[in-house]
């Protein structure tokens, strides 16, 4: 079976192209087959980004403007290489375990991406792959530095999280 590669990236938080963020994309995604934004693009105007990369697959977030929510679906569902993989970006509160809320939102499927906490996340709970990217764009506190995610689609589902190297 061949192996797919898969970038996964959320919380961009980007209202316009810039060339800092067109090349972290570019550094990122050159070596993927799709690419899977899990929401808050902000703007629907920042896919173009990925224009000549990989295909995309979006949603859209809670920081989306009206454009990116008529454009783009609350969550998806994909079929690669016989995997089910859930894509949504699911407004949370940190005071309760929601990723069983997660498991109940898809049902059985093989992995479930999301955003909006801006935590990178990627185990297993039970035989679901749960991932979340974590802010792509270095939002977090302190300076701390975007994070992404590699997928492998083959025999089985690998992932891994990486920083985004600084420019």
């Amino acid at each position: 079976m061949n192996s797919t590669t898969i970038g996964i990236l959320s919380d961009t938080h980007q209202t316009r192209l810039t060339p800092d963020f067109q090349e972290k994309v570019k550094r990122c995604f050159s070596k993927v087959d799709i690419i899977l934004h899990a929401g808050d693009l902000t703007s629907p105007d920042i896919l173009a980004a990925f224009t000549g990369l990989g295909k995309i697959h979006a949603v859209h977030g809670n920081m989306c403007d009206t454009a990116g929510r008529r454009l783009l679906p609350r969550r998806l569902e994909l079929d690669i290489n016989g995997f089910k993989i859930g894509l949504i970006h699911k407004c949370v509160s940190q005071a309760y375990d929601f990723e069983a809320e997660l498991l109940d939102e898809f049902g059985p499927i093989d992995c479930i991406i999301y955003g909006h906490t801006h935590r990178p996340v990627c185990h297993r709970l039970g035989e679901t792959l749960i991932i979340n990217p974590g802010a792509f764009m270095s939002s977090g506190r302190f300076g701390a530095p975007g994070t992404y995610a590699i997928l492998k689609a083959g025999q089985d589902l690998q992932a891994e999280i990486y920083e985004v190297p600084r420019s």
